[in-house]
């Protein structure tokens, strides 16, 4: 690990920063010595180019050698332009810090050591430098100009097809004037094209001409092939995609047993990890005790430490280690003791691993499994389900939360088999209800973006996920006995969510909806009814307005009445869909209270 410091965070000096202004002198507490184990420190100087390259080599020894951490701290480290172009280093460093920084720029330094120590003339160094600088602009004006080529192309495309527009329309002088304002643009961008494109269309909107169809498939086909050098590969394209694996049912036979449901889970990690060596997980209780709801119970026995590792409380460290593994091959599986932990990791899921393939044109994976639960705990603590802010901050990760075990087990199993990421909340209070045991442990797959309907009904659609299945599913026995067939699907993925726009197809036939999740108001829930209603146009079959019935806006209170106060309960769902269907039939269902 390096520290290189300038002594400032941006503009500011580490004595605000920093304790005793010196990371390494804050950090002695971690050194090794002969009777402890811990990190080798290191300092040098950031100037002093034959030091660098001898600690560094000292360092990889040690590392690879003695397999110990070590941290290398660079100190007197200059800032040639600042912070940014915006952060000027006049403006926050006096002029003895400034005087310092040239005297002891790293380049300076570097060639007066080639100088005294006769590796060059000074006469060569300035050859090789002026020759150098030649090279530099050379480059840059070929690079430049292989970036600008293909954009004046297109401006000169468009600016042909703008000509025989403005020929042909009653609006010429309004477009003649766009179409000459691009063509004075001596370097256009991509934006500079196709917003001209866009505006003049609007010029000939209640014109019929082939003039302005040529323009309206130049502008289809533009968006068509530029978009995605701005917005692919946000999920994998490759044929490895987690959307592209195959669901496999779960199977039984007669000796199939009712189990606690965390045995499910249990028995599938460990036909995972003898299925695949490059599998480990690692975590907050995942080791010794087999994971605080013994999902994983006897595997570290089974498969070692190094298989199966607890680690200290740092959500964070734990996603940054999951995605070095799984970018070297490993396929880790991180976890995060309870959901609401994820918050501490959300800016490394969301800046570092979310956006990895986008960022890199789909050229490097990390396909890390995040294992968490969540949902429907009694408390403050671990009982959150932010999922409304998890799903719009790790966009680039897939979001699946399962029902039960069996369908969690299912998750995993599929990714293994794909090149993604992934996040996998399973149910809190579901690990010691009884689920049967599949005959093919290891082998089913649940698929992704694909909802299952749960319940079969004809009087409104019922949508929900996790935990809170199990309190609509009671609700809908209790409504069938005043005479309200409720039907009901389970979501299990909301980032892909319903690929095959199964939840419209249920609207088609009850024409009334319902969306129930125990985020706050607002949450997970806008999000599903956003999906159903504006890509779906599931409204076209409405009779009654869409309904969302969450928990309430803060973390749920302490204890079962907590639980019964603060998220959508058995009779709060029940008396929500009984008053939809008062509002449309009040004569068979009279209003409640």
């Amino acid at each position: 690990m390096s520290v290189w410091d300038d002594e400032y965070g941006i503009s500011v000096h580490a004595r605000h920063q920093t304790t005793k202004e010196n990371i390494s002198e804050i950090l002695k507490g971690f050194q090794r010595d002969e009777n402890n184990k811990g990190y080798e420190i290191l300092r040098v100087n950031g100037w002093d180019y034959p030091a660098l390259i001898e600690t560094y080599q000292t360092a990889s020894k040690i590392a690879r050698e003695e397999h110990v951490p070590v941290l290398i701290h660079v100190n007197e480290l200059t800032q040639p332009q600042g912070h940014s172009t915006s952060g000027s280093h006049e403006r926050y460093k006096d002029a003895d810090r400034l005087a310092w920084e040239a005297e002891y720029d790293c380049n300076v330094k570097l060639r007066e050591w080639m100088i005294a120590n006769g590796m060059a003339t000074d006469d060569e160094l300035k050859e090789i430098e002026n020759s150098i600088k030649r090279e530099v602009r050379d480059g840059k004006k070929a690079a430049w100009t292989a970036f600008v080529q293909p954009l004046k192309q297109e401006q000169q495309e468009l600016l042909s097809i703008l000509e025989n527009v403005a020929n042909s329309s009653d609006n010429k002088v309004f477009i003649a004037k766009l179409k000459n304002d691009l063509a004075d643009i001596n370097e256009p961008i991509r934006k500079d094209i196709l917003s001209t494109a866009r505006k003049i269309l609007r010029y000939v909107v209640s014109e019929t001409s082939s003039e302005k169809n040529q323009l309206v498939n130049w502008i289809n086909s533009y968006i068509e092939k530029i978009q995605p050098k701005y917005s692919s590969h946000l999920y994998s394209q490759s044929p490895k995609s987690a959307l592209n694996i195959q669901e496999v049912k779960p199977t039984y036979n007669d000796s199939s047993e009712e189990v606690d449901a965390r045995l499910v889970i249990r028995d599938n990690f460990d036909a995972l990890f003898s299925k695949y060596p490059e599998v480990l997980v690692f975590g907050e209780d995942a080791g010794h005790i087999g994971d605080v709801n013994q999902g994983l119970e006897g595997m570290q026995e089974k498969y070692g430490e190094l298989r199966v590792s607890d680690v200290g409380i740092r959500e964070a460290t734990i996603l940054g280690q999951g995605i070095g593994m799984a970018l070297r091959g490993l396929r880790p599986i991180a976890e995060i003791q309870y959901l609401d932990y994820i918050l501490y990791a959300l800016q490394i899921m969301s800046d570092d691993l979310a956006t990895l393939q986008y960022r890199t044109n789909g050229r490097q994976k990390a396909p890390l499994i995040i294992r968490t639960r969540g949902h429907r705990l009694e408390g403050i603590w671990h009982s959150g389900s932010q999922m409304g802010g998890v799903i719009n901050l790790i966009r680039g990760i897939h979001v699946l939360v399962p029902r039960n075990m069996t369908k969690a087990a299912g998750f995993y199993n599929t990714l293994l088999e794909s090149d993604e990421p992934a996040l996998i909340v399973e149910c809190l209070n579901g690990y010691r209800l009884k689920e049967k045991m599949p005959s093919n442990i290891g082998e089913f797959k649940t698929p992704l973006g694909v909802v299952e309907t749960i319940r079969e009904g004809n009087d409104i659609t019922l949508v929900s996920y996790g935990s809170t299945l199990r309190i609509i599913e009671q609700a809908a026995k209790e409504l069938q006995e005043v005479g309200i067939d409720a039907e009901i699907i389970d979501i299990q993925s909301l980032l892909p969510f319903d690929l095959n726009h199964g939840i419209v197809n249920s609207v088609a036939k009850t024409n009334r909806l319902m969306v129930i999740d125990e985020d706050v108001p607002g949450g997970a829930s806008a999000f599903i009814l956003n999906e159903v209603l504006n890509n779906q146009n599931a409204y076209t079959h409405l009779d009654s307005k869409p309904q969302t019935l969450a928990a309430q806006q803060h973390r749920p209170a302490y204890g079962t009445d907590g639980d019964y106060f603060s998220k959508p309960s058995v009779e709060d769902v029940f008396e929500a869909v009984y008053n939809v269907m008062h509002d449309s039939n009040p004569t068979d269902y009279p209003k409640l209270r």
